[in-house]
């Protein structure tokens, strides 16, 4: 009986120590998963990359940074990463194999990239002869200049002028001004333009170049 005991003492304990094997052999240290976590930045104003794709090639997987250049994805230990965004040179990481812990943290400065591109030369006309010919023959239509200058006549503002009612800001103006030419000529008599000099002066000469006469287009 004794010797019963003792075999199925030593039973539970060899299940026991298989067991911890097992559990250790599914942890994730043992497997060599980690949480890569870390921020991109610019190498010229460590200001953060936006929006920068991190793909672990190892893994055929990744992310992409926010806003503030912060990502945060699992991999494994041993892997490549490699960083990319618009404007930036392609750049690569290796997580190390020898990490004792099962989260990793990194600052990664991306430089920037200065495309480039080919020089293209444009050409609407076949030749320099024909675009010249083009060039000072062309009549650039006047239709918009016209119009302009038609809506800017002084008569024809002073007409829309008048037909443009007031608003609460000019009647305002109104009030005031003639509460201060009240003030202005309070205790003696306001001007009589009627014998003013210079009204008759502007008058005759108005009168004398013709500006009171109908004209054909009213």
């Amino acid at each position: 009986m004794k010797l019963k005991n003792s075999f199925f003492l030593v039973l539970i304990l060899i299940s026991s120590f298989v067991y911890s094997q097992t559990d250790s052999k599914d942890s994730i240290y043992y497997q060599g998963l980690i949480q890569f976590t870390g921020v991109v930045v610019s190498n010229d104003s460590v200001n953060p990359v936006p929006f920068a794709h991190i793909i672990d090639l190892s893994r055929h997987s990744g992310t992409t940074s926010d806003y503030f250049g912060y990502f945060s994805f699992v991999a494994h230990k041993g892997d490549t990463i490699r960083f990319t965004s618009v404007g930036y040179k392609a750049s690569y990481f290796y997580i190390p194999d020898t990490l004792t812990a099962n989260k990793y943290s990194l600052i990664h400065v991306m430089h920037a990239d200065t495309i480039l591109l080919d020089e293209a030369n444009i050409y609407p006309w076949p030749s320099k002869e024909q675009f010249a010919d083009a060039f000072v023959n062309t009549k650039i239509p006047n239709d918009d200049y016209k119009r302009a200058e038609a809506n800017l006549n002084d008569e024809a503002m002073a007409a829309y002028a008048e037909q443009i009612p007031m608003n609460g800001q000019m009647n305002f103006n109104w009030q005031m001004q003639q509460v201060q030419n009240k003030l202005y000529y309070s205790g003696q008599y306001p001007p009589n333009n009627l014998l003013n000099p210079i009204a008759w002066a502007k008058f005759i000469k108005a009168w004398k170049n013709g500006d009171f006469k109908k004209k054909e287009n009213d």
